[in-house]
């Protein structure tokens, strides 16, 4: 029980207070907007520091798990996310605003990347994806709980307690990871990658800021393209430190694993396109529909209840069906339920838009547990602080993108127009785009293997004998 049922779910709990935070943020972004005087594709900063925030610092989640334990980790990561939600919740400028919520990411990163660590070092391969669907049932809550939530909490009373509901959840999430999670160290840690930190760091939060800055009035794109190139100097300094360095803060080396490179690079072009959507679907509801943030978030969390629904069945789907032959059909029809809010209308019947969200999240939620689950197929034990870290890291950046991204072409359709107002063809050009960079993510599905992460799908397989496997141990698969 402890093992495959409970500490899932205790790592859920501090999963739905990450979730249950930014799905209600996403429903509110209008309100706050108004509220702190600001234009509401200005809010996207809101989002995209958060995750820039996790990108920047899950590198050395791994790193402090081997080396204090997942346990003192896992619990001082609740407590800076809940610190992080209270100044949120008495933030009174967009500037304060984004601040804190670094501070909730730095909180974030060492929070789900460790928990998740802990049950891939506690559970059996084969329990892989029961465990990881046990993990995302409670988890998956603060989405359905999110918008709906929200959109009452800020048509009704204020915004700021949208913050204050983390601090008991936070102080649950602690007594329970005191009194039931294990806490798992390495004894033989190699020393911390101060060198590589810094320049993944600046990397990342170049790239992913630089993008985000284009289009803010306030910021010319000359810096904003400086940014970016100051970030991609970075990166390229990176790489060239981690080829000379036996343990970098983010291990290149692993991408020679075949199911790891498909399940982190392929899987982000998906996420860039899911991470597009709680910026996208708010605005187009209460900008572009006229809603109330209460009746936005009545639709837009059939989503999340779809995805909570396919918790229960994704584990007999890859059984019957395989990693590869499930990836590359359902990495169509995801992307078509993410294009499809280019046909969202004002008249059009509210039981279709949810309809449409509740079968798109269905298999939205299917590929992120498949991909999920595949990533860490062929990876030693010994490696999975630094494959957690990784994953993360390549998760959180690409769905920062997304939301850069839609607000980009949002920024520049209403740039092309010269009236600087948001109209609905704006959003159809926005989703179309969007559903397209998504579904390029079949490129990397293809080329796997049709045995891929067998031992996890539970289906028979031939063992590749361990000096014929890619990366740092023999498949299975």
């Amino acid at each position: 029980m402890r093992s495959e049922r409970l500490v899932p779910l205790i790592v859920a709990c501090a999963l739905f207070m990450e979730q249950l935070d930014s799905t209600v943020i996403a429903t509110s972004l209008p309100a706050i907007a108004i509220d702190l005087h600001e234009d509401p594709i200005s809010l996207k900063l809101a989002l995209t520091s958060y995750l820039l925030s996790l990108a920047v610092f899950i590198p050395a989640s791994g790193w402090f798990a081997d080396r204090f334990g997942a346990r003192t980790v896992f619990r001082a990561a609740i407590v800076v996310f809940t610190i992080g939600s209270l100044m949120c919740g008495l933030a009174h400028s967009l500037p304060d605003f984004v601040m804190y919520r670094i501070l909730q990411g730095m909180g974030g990163a060492m929070m789900v990347p460790v928990g998740r660590l802990v049950i891939l070092r506690t559970v059996p391969k084969s329990e892989i994806v029961s465990a990881l669907a046990w993990l995302t049932v409670p988890a998956l809550l603060g989405p359905v709980m999110g918008p709906p939530l929200g959109g009452f909490i800020t048509t009704y009373f204020d915004w700021r307690w949208i913050f204050f509901l983390n601090i008991p959840i936070g102080i649950v999430g602690v007594l329970l990871a005191t009194r039931f999670i294990p806490d798992i160290r390495e004894e033989d840690v190699a020393p911390f990658d101060l060198s590589g930190m810094v320049l993944s760091g600046v990397g990342l939060a170049g790239i992913v800021f630089g993008f985000a800055l284009l289009g803010q009035q306030a910021v010319s794109p000359y810096i904003a393209l400086a940014v970016i190139v100051v970030g991609i100097i970075a990166m390229f300094f990176y790489v060239r430190h981690a080829r000379h360095t036996t343990r970098p803060i983010l291990d290149l080396g692993l991408l020679k694993i075949e199911t790891f490179y498909v399940g982190v690079v392929g899987a982000s072009l998906f996420r860039i396109g899911i991470g597009a959507l709680p910026f996208l679907l708010p605005l187009l509801l209460q900008i572009g529909f006229g809603m109330t943030p209460f009746a936005s978030g009545l639709i837009t969390f059939a989503s999340a209840a779809g995805a909570m629904t396919m918790k229960f069945t994704a584990q007999p789907i890859i059984r019957t069906f395989g990693f590869r032959r499930v990836l590359i059909v359902n990495c169509v029809i995801a992307a078509a339920f993410i294009a499809v809010g280019a046909l969202f209308r004002p008249d059009m019947p509210h039981l279709v838009l949810i309809g449409c969200l509740l079968f798109g999240g269905f298999f939205r939620s299917l590929q992120f547990t498949s991909t999920n689950a595949l990533t860490y197929a062929d990876v030693s034990s010994e490696a999975l602080s630094r494959a957690t870290s990784f994953a993360s890291v390549a998760q959180q950046v690409s769905i920062s993108m997304g939301v850069a991204v839609a607000a980009l072409i949002l920024d520049g359709m209403r740039a092309w127009r010269g009236d600087g107002t948001i109209q609905l063809g704006d959003f159809s050009v926005a989703f179309t785009m969007v559903g397209l960079i998504a579904v390029c993510s079949i490129f990397f599905f293809i080329r796997l293997p049709e045995n891929a992460g067998a031992e996890m799908a539970r289906r028979p397989s031939k063992v590749v004998p361990a000096g014929d496997a890619p990366g740092e141990m023999g498949s299975t698969a």
